[in-house]
């Protein structure tokens, strides 16, 4: 079986083989048209920038019968493969970036194989144009020679740039960079730069101008987006001089100084001007044009001003000289010309100080006498001054200034040319006051302001102030505080008020007087201010112990013024502590205290503060305690009861007699005793109880109790009857109508 195999497979094969091989047709491209992405690459464009790697395009075809189909690309020798095909896909990808501007078209040859028959055909790829290309000047650098008269609206040049793109791309239209602020304008599609309307070059302004120009392109698509692409260039414009200006001086303005001991023939002052047309400039002649009084002269070529006179012949301290600078051409002749103004000044030198002046000449010292306080704003006419500088102009002019006490004086000029009148003027008039100052010395100072050397002078003002009674007294103390004992006798000094017034003379003499409701006790002395009590004055702190009155210090013209007194009368211990009665009976409850109390007539403490003693005891001495601030007697705390008391005394009658101290804390102390009676019941013992034992030693209350139970009785017994009388005579009138109902009722016997 299987040699029949083998035998039949090889015939088999070759009859299919003959089969094909008379029926094998070529592979072809499929035609697709320009608008396919596959196909033949007939009539396919690409644009320029399509980037690197990018699939472009898919060859497509196919064989008759079926074969596999393979495909090829290739360029012609020595060209650079800007594509490359994937054989078996037939995909093309980009290589190579593309330059529309270097190569617009690529010619390659394609071909189809099944492995047996290959089809090669040629074709032409179209590179399309982006806009990638700036437009580009041609005709750089490019300098311009431009004359200054040229008349505004003039064309100086045309600027060309090209752009090598194609479209609205390859379009180049002209700006110029800040246009609005150049001299120049440019026509934006010729390129045509002229001198803006309205413009003109000056050559003395500037002599180069720098237009920056920027070639713009129409735009165009760029990697999938519009693009403007643009180029700048500068062009030089130089202006070239034309003798259009008048000479200018330099250096303006002018100033010149003559001195008192500048010479004849002294050079005062040189102008310089040069001609406006710094290009090709004309020689400058000077002349004077009015001003120089014949006094100056100048030297045409130079320039220079020279004194013609001595100094002192000069009649003006300033000449204002007009000079005139004109051009000169090179045969003599005088063209364009301008003027300017010297202005030169007579110089004084400083050689004279400030000086004061009296009356009488020169003077450094200067004295018045016032009332003192003036008013303010017066002037203090007494005082003639006069301050002179004998220079001229600045070297004349000075400042005066016053320096002494305070600001109490004001001068009046403050600044001074040449000369003036010196006023003083009263600034501060509180201030001058004699009591504080009797005389006032200042230095009146003048100072010159503008000179190097600045002289100075100085003069001493001495103003005597004379004494007004402006001042009313015045206490040394607002109020006075004066304590004087209970006892002390009539005409008794209580305190000395003292009052000053500054016032010199019979203004500052004081006399004393008191008033109020409280200086009724108390005299004052007029002279000494010493204050005491009237001689019949009696002082008692019990019955008065403040006092408060005013005392009146007062000069001749009666200018016053007031303090306050207060005046208090000290207690002293005079009167003893005393108890209401000298005997005192009271009832005590074991565990409750009784209490006793003194009064003490004295005003203050320590007089009027008792302590309390318990001097005596009987039957026993140590059974009771006192407080001694209080009064309050109690049972000591080991008694509890009535059976300690009589085991005590062996009595059962627990009455006790106590001699009870008080004692005031005053200096020398005094006291007062008395006796106390106690009696001790027992704490259980009603109140009502202990009280009707203390009846026992009271009887007087004992018979007002009686009074008054027995007249309780009266009043119960008439009240009692009284119910009862009325009770019979109800019963008497009911009475009758009974009985006779008895009766009705009785049989008849």
């Amino acid at each position: 079986m299987r040699n029949v195999k083998i035998l039949h497979l090889p015939v088999l094969f070759v009859f299919v083989h003959a089969c094909f091989a008379q029926a094998d047709f070529a592979p072809y491209f499929y035609d697709n048209g320009p608008y396919s992405n596959n196909g033949n690459l007939a009539l396919f464009s690409l644009s320029e920038d399509t980037r690197v790697g990018t699939q472009i395009y898919r060859l497509n075809g196919t064989d008759p019968e079926g074969q596999e189909v393979r495909y090829g690309l290739s360029f012609d020798p020595g060209s650079k493969e800007i594509f490359r095909v994937d054989p078996k896909s037939g995909v093309i990808t980009l290589v190579e970036k593309l330059d529309r501007e270097k190569q617009d078209s690529i010619d390659v040859s394609i071909s189809i194989t099944d492995g047996r028959s290959k089809v090669t055909e040629r074709v032409t790829i179209f590179v399309m144009d982006a806009n990638d290309e700036k437009p580009e000047f041609k005709n750089l650098p490019a300098i311009i020679n431009v004359v200054e008269t040229t008349e505004s609206g003039s064309s100086i040049y045309k600027v060309e740039a090209v752009d090598r793109d194609t479209g609205s791309g390859g379009s180049v239209t002209f700006y110029l960079q800040m246009q609005q602020f150049s001299l120049f304008a440019i026509d934006r599609h010729s390129g045509v730069l002229r001198i803006k309307s309205g413009e003109m070059l000056d050559y003395e302004k500037t002599k180069t101008h720098f237009v920056t120009v920027i070639a713009k392109d129409g735009g165009g698509n760029y990697n999938g987006k519009e693009q403007f692409l643009s180029s700048s260039a500068t062009l030089t414009v130089n202006v070239i001089d034309a003798q259009d200006t008048p000479p200018s001086f330099i250096g303006t303005p002018y100033f010149g100084y003559v001195y008192e001991i500048s010479e004849e023939g002294s050079e005062i002052f040189t102008v310089v001007a040069e001609d406006g047309d710094v290009g090709r400039p004309n020689p400058i002649q000077y002349s004077f044009d009015g001003g120089d009084d014949g006094v100056f002269g100048i030297n045409k070529t130079s320039g220079c001003i020279s004194l013609l006179t001595n100094p002192i012949n000069l009649r003006r301290e300033i000449f204002n000289i007009k000079v005139r600078a004109s051009e000169v051409n090179p045969e003599g002749k005088l063209l364009e010309y301008s003027h300017t103004t010297v202005v030169i000044r007579v110089v004084d030198l400083n050689n004279n100080p400030p000086t004061f002046y009296g009356e009488s000449g020169p003077q450094n010292t200067f004295e018045l006498t016032i009332n003192e306080h003036p008013p303010e704003g017066e002037i203090l006419r007494g005082l003639r001054i006069t301050v002179n500088d004998s220079d001229q102009g600045a070297n004349a002019k000075f400042n005066l200034r016053l320096i002494g006490p305070g600001r109490m004086l004001r001068v009046v000029p403050q600044t001074v040319l040449n000369e003036a009148q010196v006023t003083i003027l009263v600034e501060d008039s509180a201030a001058m006051d004699y009591e504080k100052h009797e005389f006032l010395t200042y230095k009146l100072l003048a100072v010159e302001i503008d000179t190097p050397e600045r002289f100075s002078a100085t003069a001493d003002i001495i103003i005597h102030l004379l004494d007004t009674n402006d001042n009313a007294p015045k206490f040394s103390l607002e109020y006075y505080i004066a304590r004087i004992p209970e006892n002390s006798p009539g005409g008794s000094n209580v305190v000395s008020v003292t009052a000053v017034d500054p016032d010199s003379g019979p203004w500052g003499e004081v006399k004393y007087s008191i008033y109020g409701s409280g200086a009724d006790l108390f005299l004052i002395q007029p002279a000494s201010g010493i204050i005491y009590t009237q001689p019949w004055a009696t002082l008692d702190a019990e019955v008065r112990s403040k006092y408060n009155f005013y005392v009146k210090a007062e000069d001749a013209e009666g200018k016053y013024s007031l303090a306050e007194v207060f005046v208090t009368v000290l207690d002293l211990n005079d009167h003893p502590p005393a108890f209401n009665q000298n005997f005192l009976e009271k009832t005590m409850v074991i565990g409750a205290p009784v209490k006793i109390e003194a009064v003490d007539d004295d005003a203050e403490v320590p007089n009027n503060v008792i302590e309390y003693a318990i001097m005596k005891a009987e039957p026993d001495n140590n059974i009771f305690d006192i407080n001694s601030d209080t009064g309050e007697i109690k049972l000591k705390s080991y008694i509890k009861s009535m059976a300690i008391i009589q085991n005590i005394t062996k009595k059962r009658d627990c009455t006790w007699s106590l001699v009870v101290q008080a004692r005031d804390r005053g200096q020398p102390s005094f006291s007062t005793t008395a006796v106390v009676k106690i009696d001790i019941t027992e704490a259980i013992k009603s109140r009502f109880f202990s009280y009707f034992l203390g009846l026992r030693k009271r009887p007087g209350a004992v018979f007002g109790i009686c009074l008054t139970l027995v007249t309780f009785a009266i009043t119960l017994t008439v009240f009692i009857s009284t119910v009862i009388y009325w009770k019979s005579v109800k019963k008497t009138r009911v009475q009758p109508q009974g009985k006779i109902r008895k009766i009705m009722r009785r049989p008849l016997s």
